[in-house]
């Protein structure tokens, strides 16, 4: 394992290309004054809105105007923070980004309440009496329907000032963790001293060497440890802004705040729960036959991620990765396999690690951007998926962005994890149906396996404490760095069973969660995976027909609700169903590995 490098060290073909976005910074501070000058202008529209239906769509049109350039100073500044976090040139850029966010939403939310004002009846005419006013019906329509929970002009403006203090537990987690906290080096198989950072810790929990799988588990999470209340002040005060802002749009709990953005039945995020509680006998099957492959005594939660045969180590350069992504997606077509061809060959992705580097991986981009990638590429299987998971998602932007205009091109988050997993599960058929090795085939079908785990399971059982530790703060009750490991070390307990020793180290595991500030965001992985698995199933069995079928859900973006967009592509995630048929491949794909190990 190198020792990580500096931005600058980094080859250029292996970064992504933000100067596409602004060749230069001066072209971004352009556009930053821009967006100012078209807010100015904006906000003359105020208390105007209703002077005829032509004046109602000026109004709209000039604000989408604005808020496509915001897009791209936004992404932009978050991107070039993100690419070396400890660089104070771009942290303070991505902080001018954030304030001008704000800026326009504060002074922009005069709009939805004049609408409201309007009333329904009003707006209704208006579309009929302005043509190029139907163009927004989608958009009046939603506004309607958030009426019960959208404040006075007033209140609004007030609403949209706090934003910027709502994003501080998520700015002040983000650069505790990425550029402030430090970790002794480790020891790697070969004995050498290495970077322990939060890229290199699944790797090394990957380790064939169980010493060094305990070392790294026990040395990150005692650093840890040392800041675990300053977490969990974080944490709390970032559950305690989302259960604010819930209540101030008169919601009854965050849950169903965050849900409704999305119009997703709160029952949908229940049956999750339920039908994963349901199936924990499959998982724990699971837990018994790693400790049995490892031939340990007892399994600790530093074995999780521990091969389970040898070739499990073997290592992909990333031109094999991408060649393996491209050779699993065949089934999708040629027009998709040249999207993906354009993504590889054109710098849409930022490769390797380098210090100050945002760990894991993302896909973004703004509406006049092609999309961009950020990966820590260390050359394993999972980071091989990754790759595909990544282009998955950024397809489907290619697609919804090319099929729709900028105010109905962002796709909801619930179905964000959908093309990213389909991408998963093709690749994942292919390489099972071409391999003739038995161990070969083990390790594949462990690699999934472990997907499911960390997918459908995992997901899950973040959903759970996460719902909890809502639930908790209103009710009033203290979020302490105790109370909030207890939970968590408890949950593990139940998800893993009892075959698997929850060591104390993992009840501080959720210090290391980014996903639980964006609050309600993870159960999403878990339904995602599951919509995944059966429209990966449909378009492996019927061709051509299932993937135009699951193409026009990629181009939806958000011009129809999440639930009915996936409905468009053959699935129903108001029925524990798709949810139920993700976990009997779980259970099949183990009671074949339990014949394999015999």
């Amino acid at each position: 394992m190198e020792t990580v490098k500096k931005r600058s060290e980094l080859e250029k073909k292996d970064t992504w290309d933000l100067e596409s976005m602004y060749a230069t910074d001066a072209l971004w501070e352009e556009d930053c004054g821009k967006v100012e000058q078209m807010l100015e202008e904006f906000q003359a529209f105020q208390g105007t809105l209703g002077t005829s239906p032509a004046h109602l769509k000026e109004a709209l049109d000039r604000y989408y105007q604005m808020a496509c350039i915001l897009d791209n100073v936004y992404v932009y500044a978050q991107q070039r923070r993100d690419q070396d976090t400890a660089d104070t040139y771009y942290q303070q850029m991505a902080m001018r980004s954030e304030d001008l966010m704000v800026k326009v939403e504060s002074g922009s939310s005069f709009m939805n309440p004049e609408i409201l004002s309007l009333t329904q009846e009003w707006v209704d005419r208006a579309m009929e009496e302005e043509e190029g006013l139907k163009f927004y019906e989608r958009v009046l329509h939603e506004i309607f329907r958030m009426n019960a929970h959208t404040r006075s002009g007033e209140v609004e403006a007030l609403l949209a000032d706090a934003a910027d203090l709502g994003n501080a537990p998520s700015n002040i987690f983000r650069m505790l963790e990425n550029a402030d906290m430090k970790y002794p080096k480790v020891k790697d198989e070969e004995g050498k001293e290495v970077d322990l950072t939060d890229s290199s810790l699944v790797p090394l929990l990957e380790s064939k060497d169980r010493a060094v799988r305990k070392e790294a588990f026990e040395t990150y999470y005692k650093v840890r440890d040392q800041y675990k209340n300053t977490f969990a002040s974080i944490f709390s005060s970032n559950i305690k802004q989302a259960v604010f802002f819930a209540k101030a749009r008169n919601y009854k709990t965050s849950r169903a705040s965050f849900l409704d953005q999305g119009n997703i039945p709160e029952s949908v995020y229940d049956n999750l729960i339920e039908t994963v509680h349901k199936n924990l006998d499959s998982m724990y099957r699971y837990v018994r036959l790693r400790k049995k492959m490892l031939g340990v005594e007892e399994l600790h939660m530093y074995d999780v991620y521990a091969p389970l045969v040898p070739e499990c180590g073997r290592e992909y350069s990333f031109e094999e990765a991408k060649a393996m992504v491209a050779e699993g997606l065949k089934p999708m077509g040629e027009e998709y396999l040249s999207i993906l061809k354009e993504g590889f060959e054109n710098r849409w992705i930022d490769v390797y690690e380098n210090e100050g580097k945002r760990g894991g991986a993302y896909s973004w981009g703004s509406y006049e951007s092609h999309p961009f990638v950020l990966l820590n590429y260390r050359g394993n299987l999972d980071n091989v998926f990754t790759l595909a998971h990544e282009m998955g998602h950024s397809i489907h932007s290619y697609y919804s962005k090319k099929n729709q205009p900028f105010v109905y091109s962002g796709y909801k988050i619930f179905v964000a994890e959908v093309a990213s997993t389909c991408n998963e599960a093709l690749l994942i058929h292919d390489l099972l149906e071409k391999t003739e090795d038995r161990n070969e085939r083990m390790i594949l079908i462990n690699h999934f396996l472990d997907k499911f785990k960390g997918t459908i399971y995992r997901q899950t059982m973040f959903a759970e404490f996460e719902y909890r530790m809502h639930k908790k703060a209103e009710e009033g009750k203290p979020l302490t760095a105790q109370e909030i490991s207890r939970t968590y070390h408890e949950l593990n307990q139940l998800y893993f069973g009892p075959d698997m020793v929850s060591d104390e180290e993992i009840g501080l595991e959720w210090t290391r969660i980014p996903h639980f500030y964006t609050p309600f965001y993870v159960y999403q992985y878990a339904t995602g995976f599951s919509a995944a698995i059966a429209l990966s199933n449909r378009i492996l069995k019927e061709g051509e027909a299932a993937v135009e079928q699951y193409k026009k859900f990629l181009k939806g973006g958000c011009s129809l609700d999440p639930i009915d967009l996936l409905k468009v592509a053959g699935v129903d995630m108001t029925t524990p169903e798709p949810v139920q048929s993700a976990l009997d491949v779980f259970k099949e794909l183990v009671e074949e590995l339990e014949k394999m190990v015999g």
